[in-house]
């Protein structure tokens, strides 16, 4: 791929960034981190190991790791990037350090390490992250969103749904394209906190919704998708 298109290195290193992202997008998370194992070295090569550029898509990365359930690799990945930006002094660079503790809080949870997932979700929210900036307010949504998962992870079912109702007071104020991501995320927390809690008409009302978010959004075979699927099995069975 990399020899096939005439442009310039910067232009390649722009599509395959963009490849990436847009094959990630559609759920095909195994093709994109294949891209994204591509893109790496090149953007080294472009743009050095440690400019925001290559820290920004290893971040990116990691995140994929997750999806794939690879958590520990996820958060390697993520905490290497997160020491590596925290050296810079950029705005770009914080934002990066913020990015990739949040990658480092997905990990955490889909190892079931909910207590340290919780307290590093803390710490980064009582960081640098503002409301008020686009960019800054999509990473506080998913912090929130990690913060709520964790709570969820330790039966504190009623915390969870509090996070999870300030994560989706703070997502409406987004705009549609950074809302998008995040589709029936917010639903699938407080499905899982209100079937912890007994509430299974409540569980199964979210769970519906989170399920038709996720299949408008992304399509059966993504992994929100599935997982909101899981749930509505689950409480099928209850």
């Amino acid at each position: 791929m990399l020899s096939a298109a005439p442009r310039s290195r910067k232009e390649t290193a722009g599509a395959l960034s963009l490849t990436a992202a847009a094959v990630n997008a559609q759920g095909r998370h195994v093709e994109a981190l294949a891209v994204f194992d591509e893109a790496v070295p090149f953007f080294e090569k472009v743009f050095g190991a440690k400019s925001a550029e290559t820290l920004a898509l290893r971040c990116n990365r990691g995140q994929v790791l997750a999806v794939l359930s690879r958590h520990t690799e996820c958060e390697r990945e993520c905490a290497d990037v997160a020491r590596t930006a925290a050296q810079g002094r950029s705005p770009a660079m914080s934002l990066i350090v913020t990015a990739a503790q949040n990658g480092v809080v997905y990990a955490l949870n889909g190892q079931g390490r909910h207590r340290e997932a919780e307290a590093l979700a803390r710490d980064t929210l009582a960081g640098p992250v503002r409301p008020g900036r686009a960019g800054v307010d999509r990473l506080a949504l998913v912090l929130l969103l990690g913060l709520a998962r964790s709570l969820n992870g330790q039966e504190r079912y009623d915390e969870a749904l509090a996070v999870a109702e300030r994560a989706d007071e703070l997502r409406r104020t987004l705009t549609e394209d950074l809302r998008r991501p995040e589709s029936g995320t917010v639903e699938l927390i407080m499905g899982n906190a209100f079937l912890g809690l007994g509430r299974t008409a409540d569980a199964h009302a979210a769970a519906s919704a989170a399920h038709d978010a996720c299949l408008a959004t992304f399509g059966p075979e993504h992994h929100r998708t599935v997982e909101a699927q899981t749930l509505l099995a689950r409480l099928t069975t209850t």
